[in-house]
């Protein structure tokens, strides 16, 4: 008699994960390290999380890392940011396309630096065709900004004719959005023990499960993702309808 191994019974993980990764500055702070250090070990806990969403056979990982409001930081933390976000290009992209990651940034990222947006515009077509995990992050993004985009958008395209009130709905809305084409996040996480959204995908976490951790973004592990994924298991998505 065959007997079925534990993995075969693990019920399948989240299509798609978001995580606002936060803790960086405080992780720093109880080491009595400056704050770049929390950002550089961040960094490395980054790419465990990439490599363990692989291993699980998640097909979307979305990553808050730098927000709209992120540039009321002082000045030398914000190059520090930059700075890294140069460096993980550089350096992750050869391996992260050789696993076949696709890449995808959301977030007004155009408006950063013309060195990085050359980065950001290589690693997206040097990736488009990979067919393993969707890696999006979420850079210069705010969700609040994001939905007044995509009014305006919706609201020119009506004023000259190209689309009617009654073409107007959910799905449309949903379309000009940053994450068009990328399905909702089923499992959102926030580490660091902060139990807020802090303006990121507002609108596509509507009916996702939201699991706070205490852990601090640089001490993120496999181990972590996989304790909040079993929590995600704990749920019942019911999305508005009652208890069957």
């Amino acid at each position: 008699m065959t007997i079925p191994s534990p993995e075969a019974d693990a019920p399948e993980p989240p299509r798609h994960i978001a995580i606002i990764m936060d803790g960086n500055g405080r992780w720093a702070k109880a080491r009595g390290l400056p704050r770049v250090a929390g950002h550089q070990r961040g960094v490395d806990a980054l790419r465990g999380v990439v490599e363990a969403g692989q291993e699980m056979g998640i097909d979307y990982l979305t990553l808050y890392a730098f927000s709209s409001e992120n540039w009321k930081r002082p000045p030398t933390e914000v190059d520090d940011l930059m700075g890294l976000l140069r460096l993980y290009l550089r350096r992750e992209l050869r391996d992260l396309h050789r696993n076949g990651v696709r890449i995808r940034f959301i977030g007004e990222w155009r408006r950063l630096a013309p060195d990085i947006v050359k980065l950001i515009e290589d690693a997206e077509r040097t990736t488009s065709d990979n067919s393993g995990l969707t890696l999006v992050i979420a850079v210069n993004y705010g969700s609040h900004r994001e939905i007044v985009e995509a009014s305006r958008q919706i609201a020119v395209a009506v004023s000259d004719g190209s689309m009617s009130l009654d073409e107007i709905d959910e799905t449309t809305f949903a379309s000009h959005l940053h994450t068009d084409g990328i399905p909702d996040p089923d499992l959102v996480i926030r580490t660091s023990g902060e139990q807020r959204l802090s303006n990121f995908l507002l609108w596509q976490a509507c009916y996702a499960e939201l699991v706070f951790m205490d852990v601090l973004w640089p001490d993120f592990t496999k181990s972590s993702l996989e304790q909040a994924i079993d929590e995600y298991h704990h749920r019942e998505r019911r999305y508005g309808a009652t208890r069957s």
